[in-house]
Parts: C-alpha cells; structure tokens; sequence
C-alpha cells in the first residue's frame, strides 16, 4: 500500500461542500467514488480543509492509501475522467506513509474576491461577492492589522456544529487587502476588484468568510476602525460582521 498526495481544483457551486454527506453532492464523496471503482473496494480520502458549500478551490489537497499499482499520471487522469467537469485532480505524488492531508498541513491560504461599484462584471457573476457601496481600502487596511498574530477568534465563528474545536485559538500570518480597477470594456460604471488573501496556520468555521464580512462592514463606514480590537477581545460572535457569501472564497493553497 502506498500514500498518495492529491492536489486538486473545484468550482463549488454545485456543491454541499468538500465533506462527505448523504444524499448530496460533495467533492469528497465524488472524489472517494472514482477512486473506489479503481481500487475495486472501498477507499477514505482525506482532505486539508472542508471547505464549505458553494466554495471554491484552486489547490485542495487530500491524501489516500492505494494499493492499486497504476502510475501517478495515469492515476490523474483516469480520475479526471470519472468526475464531474468542475471538479479536477491536477497532479499526484507519491509521499510517505507518514503524510496526512490535514495534520501535516503547517498553513492554509485563502483568497476572497469582491465587486463593488455602480456595475457588476457579469463574467465574474457566481465568482464574487458584489457590495454595491463604495469601500474604504484604507480603512480597511488599517482594521486588518488587529487580526494579525495569534489570537482567540472566538468572535469570527459560526455554529461549530457537532464538533467544536478543543480551542479557538489561531495564528494569521498575512492579511493583504489590494484593489484594482475593472475591466475598461465596461465602461466609466465599472466595478472595482477587491482581494483579501488570507493566511493562517488554521481556521475556524465561517471564520475567513466572517472577517471578510466584518472588513466590509469597516469599508462601509458601518464600523469603525477601532472597533475591531473591542470585536476580537469580546469573542462574542454578534459583536462581528456579518458572513460574506460563499461564493467569493477560494482556498488557494495549502502548505507543508
């Protein structure tokens, strides 16, 4: 038996999320279907992150044991033939036993993508979360500097589920906020493109999509800037800003 370490590429729209559940399409499901038909018996993937439903991915990673001999590459491939067009395996390596998808991870790196503006891009409808008001990148900028460091995130979580985490204590590392003008073919109306990339040793559930909302919030004037000390330290999740829509979040890559 061999450990094999997957990176793949999904638009989630289609999709209850990356984890496994009865009756609804998920990446894990889909993925663990195709590669049971290979090894001609039950086989569990794991994954770095369960993203949540309707997010997208540029580099998931998950890890499987294969006893089945076939080659990496053509491994890729004959994945990518089962599964549905959204959902891609981009390359395959062999790893030590010792690999897990989740555990070894040592960061993760998020991306959220925004519209704002008079206009909406069309072609990134689906793609972005659009604020129809104007947002204050400075300000923002300038809120974002609270969360860097180690710190309880309490106040940024939604309902944990079944499961809550043994500590909701986490480290950012980076939080860059850029802005770029819109496309010139739509015209003087056109939107703005925000990005907010996002990197931490871990995160809680919801929570980049609610620091996301509560930046936002900070844009609008709707928050001050000084408020997102008194936010984080109260680890009440009220006091945070709403939860940004799925759409707009990526995981972009994970680290070993």
């Amino acid at each position: 038996m061999r450990t094999l370490k997957i990176t793949l590429a999904y638009d989630g729209a289609s999709y209850a999320g990356w984890q496994r559940q009865n009756d609804v399409p998920t990446i894990q499901g889909f993925l663990e279907a195709a590669f049971s038909e290979i090894e001609g018996s039950p086989v569990m993937v794991h994954g770095a992150g369960r993203t949540d439903a309707g997010v997208h991915a540029l580099g998931q990673v998950a890890s499987v044991q294969l006893i089945h001999s076939i080659d990496t590459f053509s491994l890729a491939r004959a994945l990518n033939a089962k599964l549905p067009c959204d959902v891609r395996v981009l390359r395959i390596e062999t790893v030590t036993d010792d690999f897990h998808a989740r555990y070894s991870a040592s960061s993760k790196v998020y991306q959220y993508r925004l519209n704002f503006g008079p206009v909406e891009n069309p072609l990134e409808h689906g793609r972005v979360w659009y604020v129809r008001q104007t947002l204050n990148l400075e300000r923002m900028r300038q809120a974002s500097s609270t969360l860097l460091g180690r710190h309880d995130f309490a106040a940024f979580q939604n309902d944990p589920g079944n499961t809550p985490p043994a500590s909701t204590v986490r480290t950012i590392t980076e939080l860059e906020i850029k802005c770029f003008e819109g496309p010139a073919w739509l015209g003087p109306d056109a939107c703005q493109i925000m990005t907010i990339d996002v990197v931490g040793d871990g995160f809680l559930r919801y929570m980049v999509r609610t620091l996301v909302g509560t930046l936002v919030e900070v844009g609008t004037g709707r928050l001050e800037v000084g408020e997102m000390v008194a936010v984080l330290s109260s680890r009440r999740r009220e006091r945070a800003g709403p939860t940004a829509p799925p759409r707009g979040l990526f995981l972009v890559r994970v680290n070993y």
